[in-house]
């Protein structure tokens, strides 16, 4: 049987996904009369409530005599990591571009990864049935993109199709008739070549990670020289040059959307090799007589860092299972095995981690994964990375791109250049603005938020790593001071419905609150302590109409994205699996202002 690899490749909401359960049914995947849902392959939770791709999966469908391994990739530039690991393992590309979009930022990014490793591409014009597609012109674009990338000429020779992965058909030109996906199937057979046969010793790349409770660590990767079989003894070697013997217990190949056991497999495959404890993404499997390493897949570094602590609120322990410094710690470090694109630091404060990554998205998602598991934990505020280049302080830039209606371009450009944003395209299309802005990772830091209410929804932005550059100066913070409660207990109606004109609250009435809990976002630049808990005084003398009828307004509440944004230097997000409380990282106020005390003088001694 022939094989071939190829990963698929898109920009966040480009039909990816669906286009992948339409192959799935058309290849007979499932059987007829089996209620599947929508959207299969977004397996997770998080993954189906935010529509987006998290983690590559592997499957793999039979088209007459060839099995297709398909690897869906995540779109979004903070999963690059995810990205960068799992094309590894394919010879080809499917590259899905919205056919009134066109190419976009994330489209960029991975397609660039694409190229770099050599890989030979198919191109989707996906949703062309959609109202103002446009797909000549994407056409066009898509190949202006390939040069602009300095694509070979055998790239910049690539095959497309034009399709409608929600409605299941693809077709060679425009005029042709609307069946199914085989035009895209026998393109993928015929274009993407098939893997190159090495003979000698066994090399294979662990490029993926997966686990099951009854067999321990399972290492997924591609077979690029030789072939392996059940119970042969091998040796792992790591990516710090260690040498470790183990035994491939069991070996799998992908077989639609689960896996069959084989007993050998041959090179160019993609396999999962059961029965060895100490396997990573990066290592090498290898023949005990000739263990030569492959090349370390090769990941970008993070860009942003937070600070990970074990809960220490009043109410700790309250709603979580996992809450002491060991648990976390497990926790993080067990992600950072499956996660190349995510580093996990141990400081000198031994209950404190630094957790390094591509985003606040990238970090966000563990954060939310863990909370669902029932972990309790705190985070500080997110920190860009700087380095140093040339004897000079430099940090990540990002290329930040914004599509708004036309009549609100100047107020982003405006916030834009407060945040050392630099315009570099601007283009008008059907009365909205494409605006394209190199910009500082920490002017990004609360950008969305901000932009999101003043443009009242209306904004639609990505952003990707471009380049360190030297530091830009500083960036204002947040200009507004929290509202911060001084007492413990439930907070009554009566107390903000008085405090109201002092800001806006992030709590309702009733809720129980701590010392020291940040309640609400003030007016003014200085911190706010309120008293949330007072109640109304009673008295048997009532003065005709004193009694107002009370008007509270309803309370903004945060994603885990929007928290982590907000926070000023002195204060934590505290996650628990049923709330997200903002805090401040001293409860006691007298603390605070010691603290403070402190931290100022220490200022002036080295200034």
């Amino acid at each position: 049987m022939q094989i071939r690899n190829v990963a698929i490749i898109a920009h966040v909401d480009h039909g990816k996904t669906t286009l992948v359960d339409q192959i799935l049914r058309q290849c007979h995947v499932f059987r007829s009369g089996q209620v599947v849902r929508e959207r299969f392959m977004d397996s997770g939770d998080l993954e189906r409530e935010r529509g987006i791709t998290i983690t590559s999966k592997n499957f793999a469908v039979t088209y007459g005599d060839t099995r297709i391994n398909l690897i869906d990739t995540p779109g979004h530039a903070d999963f690059g990591g995810e990205v960068e690991r799992v094309l590894k393992m394919a010879d080809g590309v499917l590259l899905l571009v919205d056919a009134f979009e066109g190419p976009m930022p994330q489209t960029r990014f991975v397609l660039q990864k694409a190229l770099q490793l050599n890989l030979k591409p198919v191109v989707v014009i996906n949703k062309v049935d959609r109202l103002n597609a446009r797909p000549h012109e994407v056409l066009d674009e898509i190949f202006n993109l390939f040069v602009e990338l300095e694509a070979s000429d055998e790239q910049l020779d690539f095959r497309g199709v034009y399709a409608a992965g929600r409605d299941g058909w693809a077709i060679g030109e425009l005029t042709d008739e609307r069946v199914d996906l085989k035009p895209l199937l026998d393109m993928i057979v015929k274009h993407v070549p098939a893997p190159r046969h090495q003979d000698g010793p066994l090399q294979m790349l662990v490029a993926a990670m997966d686990h099951s409770d009854y067999v321990g660590r399972i290492g997924v990767g591609r077979i690029v020289r030789g072939s392996i079989r059940a119970k042969q003894q091998v040796v792992l070697l790591k990516r710090d040059g260690s040498v470790v013997k183990a035994q491939a217990r069991q070996i799998y190949v992908f077989d639609n959307l689960g896996r069959r056991e084989v007993t050998e497999v041959g090179c160019g495959d993609i396999c999962a090799v059961v029965g060895m404890e100490d396997v990573d993404i990066g290592d090498t499997l290898a023949d005990p007589e000739h263990p030569e390493p492959l090349p370390i897949i090769a990941v970008d570094d993070p860009t942003l860092t937070m600070s990970f602590l074990p809960n220490d609120s009043p109410g700790y322990g309250q709603e979580g299972k996992y809450c002491t410094s060991r648990q976390v710690r497990d926790r993080l470090f067990r992600e950072a095995e499956r996660d190349v694109a995510l580093r996990v630091e141990e400081t000198a404060n031994s209950d404190r981690f630094k957790v390094s990554g591509r985003g606040i998205l990238h970090i966000s998602i563990l954060m939310e994964k863990m909370r669902r598991e029932g972990y309790e934990f705190m985070v500080g505020q997110p920190q860009v990375i700087y380095k140093e280049i040339g004897g000079r302080k430099a940090e990540p830039v990002e290329v930040l791109s914004v599509d708004v209606p036309a009549d609100l371009a100047g107020t982003v450009i405006e916030f834009a250049a407060t945040r050392k944003g630099e315009m570099v395209r601007m283009a008008q299309k059907e009365g909205r603005a494409q605006l394209e802005f190199h910009i500082p990772s920490r002017g990004l830091i609360g950008f969305r938020s901000r932009m999101l209410r003043a443009t009242a929804g209306e904004i639609v932005m990505h952003h990707r790593f471009h380049q360190y550059e030297y530091f830009k100066g500083s960036i204002p913070e947040r200009n507004t001071g929290s509202i911060i409660s001084m007492h413990s207990g439930r907070s009554v109606a009566f107390a903000l419905d008085a405090l109201q004109d002092r800001g806006t609250f992030f709590i309702e009435p009733g809720e129980n609150l701590y010392t020291g809990q940040i309640i609400g976002e003030g007016t003014r630049d200085e911190d706010l302590l309120v008293n949330a808990q007072k109640a109304k005084q009673l008295s048997n003398m009532r003065a005709s109409g004193s009694d107002r009828k009370m008007k509270i307004a309803p309370p903004v509440k945060m994603s885990l994205e929007e928290a982590l944004e907000y926070l000023n230097r002195d204060e934590y997000v505290e996650c628990t699996p049923k709330s997200i409380r903002l805090r401040k990282a001293i409860l006691d106020e007298n603390e605070r202002k010691r603290a403070a005390k402190r931290a100022r003088l220490s200022d002036e001694e080295n200034g």
